[in-house]
């Protein structure tokens, strides 16, 4: 015969079970988002489909679905979870507080090196077939990017990297429109610039525009650094 207590505990685990499969529904949701990032990142957010994503982990479709109901929010969660993995990456490199100039060329290998599948241009192909997608997502990027933008920006004028009269608002955003901007295939076809060459471009264009000489001169030998 069970204690009164013992028997209270039963009834309320009948009648309110513990789940358990909680952490374990965590785990998937998570190895999806990253087997969904690695295959858009690589072949494109159009190319690849649930039954890809399903085959590449050993799963069931059926077990995807549960967890994004649609092909279309599955994106959506992915791609937020790329900016935020992005993110992550960023914050890590800025807490080394090196000099502004170092800090943005590291950002920019560390964005390439996550960023992958330039070939079939993910970024293209998710601003066209999944547009609402990419403006919730172009916004949320802005939105993590502005504060890391506008520090270094800010931290370069206080060193004597940057210029002091530069407008930082003004300047933090028409950096994250070029970042974007380089994105576009029609107007920089992957068969004649390739992703990271591109950014190697823009980067150096950008700082050009804002640094002192005293900048310039870090920016320079930087980059003939990275060429020897």
């Amino acid at each position: 015969m069970l204690k009164n207590g013992k028997l209270w505990k039963l009834l309320l685990f009948l009648k309110f079970p513990t789940f358990t499969f909680a952490p374990n529904y965590r785990i998937v949701r998570e190895k999806i988002l990253d087997t969904a990032a690695d295959m858009f990142l690589t072949y494109g957010f159009k190319s690849v489909t649930m039954d890809d994503i399903a085959e590449a982990m050993g799963i069931s479709k059926k077990t995807i679905y549960t967890h994004f109901s649609t092909k279309n929010k599955l994106v959506v969660a992915t791609g937020l979870h790329v900016v935020e993995r992005i993110n992550c990456g960023i914050n890590e490199i800025r807490e080394k507080k090196q000099n502004p100039i170092q800090e943005n060329y590291e950002i920019k290998h560390f964005v390439i090196h996550h960023l992958k599948g330039e070939k079939t241009s993910p970024h293209y192909q998710l601003q066209k077939y999944y547009p609402k997608a990419y403006e919730s997502l172009k916004d949320k990027q802005f939105e993590l990017l502005e504060n890391c933008m506008m520090g270094n920006i800010k931290r370069g004028i206080e060193d004597g990297y940057y210029r002091k009269e530069i407008p930082i608002d003004f300047i933090s955003r028409i950096h994250f429109i070029g970042m974007m901007g380089i994105k576009d295939t029609e107007l920089f076809p992957v068969e004649e610039y390739s992703h990271s060459k591109l950014m190697e471009y823009f980067l150096e264009y950008h700082l050009r525009a804002i640094c002192t000489p005293k900048g310039i001169k870090t920016m320079e030998e930087l980059i003939n650094n990275n060429e020897k």
